[in-house]
């Protein structure tokens, strides 16, 4: 017909009379067939213009549709391929099970993608794989059914979290550098404490071995012995700030929590003995351990207990409770509270921006900071008023066991 016939009125005349002539109820016929290559052209449309890439296999796992979208992430030109196996875009080993996937939903129906979407790796024509979204939908008909694959790449979004996740820990290091600044004179006193004591002992002890008779040599081995131990002592100070103010990647691991919190305690309350605060610890025995990056998670602590002790520098009643107890969902909550003035109404609406900060000095970042850190663990942090006045912060960390590492 197409080549007898010019396309005019007639000729579509000519071929509804043949359909008609030659079937029962062609016209019916003709319809159907209109409608299908409607139906068609309205797919291509769609194909051609959705934004991510969409991808359409049949019950075998071969490409029935492929859209423009897909062919510029995957590199493939639709008639290349529409006909293949879907594994083709696959690699290994995703390649070798997606077969048995396939067979374990068509004989049980178990889903374990369909209607429920994953994160996973696509590969190229040119064998360069990347991170993609993949959420998958089901369509039957009468005889068969076919499965669509929209596809979102990755590649640019994890990027950017990386970014994110560097910039953010390099901020919480430069925090903890500026905290370290801010105690400097502190930390100057403490460490000067333990290193003349070591100095005095053993400038003692060898006045004594001028006279070495039994008794000097008594003492001067006692003299010794306090003097390693004073030794000991700045040798941890030492440790603790290195650990504190190292730039290391970030890495969650299972951490005593009281040992934690012990050492960020000593941290926090160096210079500040002569303040005469009244610092109680309340660890419940329950809790054996937390999830964290222990460094960051010190961070948090080392600001909110100084903070604290800032609060509590004019208060009548100085005391500092720092507590943690176990909660619903297998989750930790630690509090800092002190019995300071507490905050203006003002501050607490905006206490968590950057930039917001009741010191004259402060630049306004360490709770945003904290709030940064504490999320990234998957916990929350907020401010408490307390019953009795004073302060309250307290954040949530995830709970673990030490022995088994969850």
């Amino acid at each position: 017909w197409r080549t007898e016939h010019d396309g005019t009125t007639a000729a579509r005349n000519d071929l509804y009379d043949y359909a008609a002539s030659c079937v029962p109820n062609g016209a019916c016929l003709l319809t159907e067939l209109t409608a299908r290559a409607s139906s068609e052209a309205l797919l291509h449309s769609i194909l051609a213009t959705v934004p991510d890439a969409m991808i359409v296999v049949d019950e075998t796992g071969v490409i029935v549709s492929f859209s423009a979208a897909a062919e510029q992430l995957f590199g493939f030109n639709e008639s290349e391929a529409v006909g293949q196996s879907v594994e083709i875009l696959m690699p290994h080993p995703d390649r070798r099970q997606h077969g048995s996937y396939m067979h374990r939903y068509l004989t049980t129906g178990q889903k374990r993608i369909i209607g429920i979407g994953r994160i996973t790796v696509g590969q190229r024509r040119d064998g360069s794989t990347f991170p993609m979204e993949l959420a998958v939908g089901e369509a039957r008909t009468a005889h068969s059914r076919v499965f669509t694959g929209f596809i979102r790449d990755l590649t640019r979004r994890q990027a950017t979290e990386v970014r994110l996740e560097e910039m953010q820990a390099e901020l919480a290091h430069a925090s903890r550098v500026s905290a370290m600044g801010t105690m400097a004179s502190s930390l100057a006193h403490e460490l000067n404490q333990p290193l003349t004591a070591v100095a005095n002992y053993v400038e003692a002890a060898r006045d004594l071995l001028d006279v070495p008779n039994a008794e000097n040599v008594a003492i001067v081995r006692e003299a010794l012995s306090d003097a390693a131990k004073q030794a000991v002592r700045a040798g941890q100070i030492v440790r603790r700030l290195r650990d504190f103010i190292a730039r290391g990647d970030s890495e969650k691991r299972v951490e005593n929590l009281r040992g934690l919190i012990n050492e960020a305690n000593a941290l926090a309350l160096i210079g500040v003995a002569e303040l005469g605060i009244d610092v109680r610890l309340d660890i419940d025995d329950a809790i054996s351990g937390v999830l964290v990056d222990k460094v960051q998670v010190q961070q948090v602590l080392v600001n909110l207990i100084r903070n604290a002790v800032e609060a509590l520098t004019d208060a009548p009643t100085r005391r500092l409770t720092i507590s943690a107890v176990p909660i619903a969902d297998q989750m930790v909550q630690i509090s800092v509270v002190d019995t300071g003035p507490g905050l203006d109404a003002e501050v607490e609406r905006k206490l968590f921006r950057p930039f917001v900060s009741t010191k004259d000095a402060g630049m306004g970042l360490g709770l945003s900071i904290c709030q940064t850190i504490i999320e990234a663990h998957n916990g929350t942090i907020w401010l408490d008023k307390p019953a009795e006045g004073g302060t309250a912060f307290r954040f949530t960390l995830a709970a673990s066991d030490p022995e088994d590492g969850r």
